[in-house]
């Protein structure tokens, strides 16, 4: 019976009108002005991971987030399988590709 009741108290993470309301709320500032700071914020990021941006920015106290390039890799024949031991494989090659990475900062840490 206790996972039952553990699985009913599920909480589901929150809406983007929810965050933007409890935010308003808890600053006492309109929430049509928090919405506007919210896509400020956006588009700074979007600035920031762009082809002429610095490739990192950092959201005090929360979160670092980085552009990452991956380098290209080339296509192998004759891989060993890793599922099937004594089987070999062909791997496809690889086009380069931008990642974006996302480290939690200190506070976050500290508050989960």
């Amino acid at each position: 019976m206790a996972k039952k009741a553990a699985a009913a108290t599920v909480k589901k993470p929150l809406t983007k009108t929810q965050l933007l309301a409890n935010i308003a709320e808890s600053t006492g500032v309109a929430k049509k002005d928090v919405s506007a700071v919210m896509d400020a914020l956006s588009a700074e990021i979007g600035k920031a991971l762009g082809r002429s941006g610095a490739g990192a920015i950092a959201i005090p106290g929360i979160v670092k987030i980085e552009k990452k390039k991956v380098p290209a890799r080339p296509a192998k024949k004759g891989v060993p399988n890793p599922f099937k031991p004594g089987e070999l494989m062909d791997v496809p090659a690889k086009p380069a590709s931008t990642k974006v990475k996302v480290r939690p900062l200190k506070n976050l840490k500290e508050m989960v």
